[in-house]
């Protein structure tokens, strides 16, 4: 009989030593490879632009403690790397690896392969957030705490729609999230409507569009914190949310609390979007386009599922931000490019993989 595609938490502590060691070996393999194609990437982005870096010399700016100066990297080579493109670097790693790990944690609590933060209205939450802190003159922390209230908001009401026995249907599910997206994209038309148009307009206006072109380390810091503190969470449930999937009455029969549960994985997944709005605006697409992308490849299997997700969306964005930097003298924004990108990219996933993924999910 062939194995089940999720894998509850019993079978991880049952069958003999050789299983065990194959299914570290099918966890590590993909997560591996993710990490090498994020540091692959990681290392293109940091030696193209404008002025370019040969990847050699980004290598030795970044190990610098560990090898001999070479008095080839000039002093404006180690400023570039370390100062300009690494902030922004990180800071695409944590918004792009944040933002799928989200869409890949909320399709496994719905049940449901179309769901996304976007979708569901709590990227339009953080946003109104956001903006109100800016609207409101508030600092970096304030600007987090009011993205993630509003986030978390935005979810609890989209889970008071569509609770109920036996999960709720994608079309409730869909339609829930555009009214509450609907609803606090009006707030943010509000806001943007009350700022003033010469001091507060437009940095409302560029947030919202989204970008990292303003990262600095004290930005990526802000990120880091909420980003990573529910990254830990997200990957410390991971194969509960294999047994969540399975459904609320089957969860409960393998010793799973569904509700307690479900509250804890929103609340990370709104801390992530508050960390990734705050420091980058509405950045669409990511949380829906990249989770597909990486159970068409590692399976349904969380376990494997939230860490290649997360490594694959932070490759995905540096790529992308390269992309916006590079391509125009005037830098396109992140949020613009991302769903040119990912809206015919998901279609053509939707026409050739429709029976792949909605079995797998």
């Amino acid at each position: 009989m062939p194995p089940d595609p999720v894998v509850p938490a019993t079978a991880r502590v049952s069958g003999p030593t050789a299983g065990t060691a194959a299914a570290r070996v099918r966890v590590a393999g993909p997560v591996a490879a993710a990490a090498l194609l994020l540091l692959c990437v990681g290392l293109l982005a940091l030696a193209v632009g404008r002025y370019g870096v040969p990847v050699g010399h980004v290598a030795r700016i970044l190990l610098a403690g560990l090898l001999p100066a070479d008095p080839a990297v000039s002093g404006t080579e180690q400023n570039i790397v370390l100062l300009v493109r690494l902030p922004r670097v990180l800071l695409a790693v944590l918004v792009g690896g944040g933002l799928s790990l989200c869409g890949a944690a909320l399709q496994a609590l719905f049940r449901n392969p179309l769901v996304s933060p976007e979708i569901i209205g709590v990227s339009a939450g953080a946003s109104f957030g956001g903006a109100l802190a800016l609207l409101l003159g508030l600092g970096p922390v304030l600007l987090v705490t009011g993205a993630f209230s509003f986030g978390l908001l935005a979810l609890g009401l989209l889970f008071l729609v569509t609770s109920g026995r036996g999960g709720a249907p994608m079309l409730m599910v869909v339609l829930g999230g555009v009214v509450i997206g609907s609803f606090f994209s009006a707030l943010v038309s509000l806001v943007v409507y009350l700022a003033d148009p010469f001091t507060t307009l437009p940095a409302i206006v560029f947030w919202l569009l989204g970008s990292v072109a303003a990262a600095t380390s004290a930005k990526v810091l802000v990120a880091a914190l909420p980003v990573l503190a529910g990254t830990a969470v997200l990957l410390a449930l991971r194969w509960r949310l294999n047994v969540l999937s399975l459904g609320d009455d089957d969860a409960a029969a393998l010793g799973v609390r569904p509700r307690p549960l479900r509250w804890v994985v929103l609340a990370s997944v709104a801390l992530i979007v508050a960390g990734a709005v705050a420091v980058s605006g509405a950045v669409a697409w990511v949380g829906l386009v990249i989770p597909h992308l990486a159970r068409m490849w590692v399976g349904p299997d969380h376990r494997v599922l939230l860490p290649v997700s997360f490594l694959l969306g932070g490759a995905y964005l540096i790529a992308v931000d390269t992309v916006a930097r590079t391509l125009t003298a005037g830098e396109i924004p992140l949020g613009v490019l991302t769903a040119l990108i990912g809206a015919p990219v998901f279609f053509l996933l939707l026409r050739r993989n429709r029976d792949r993924i909605w079995d797998s999910a």
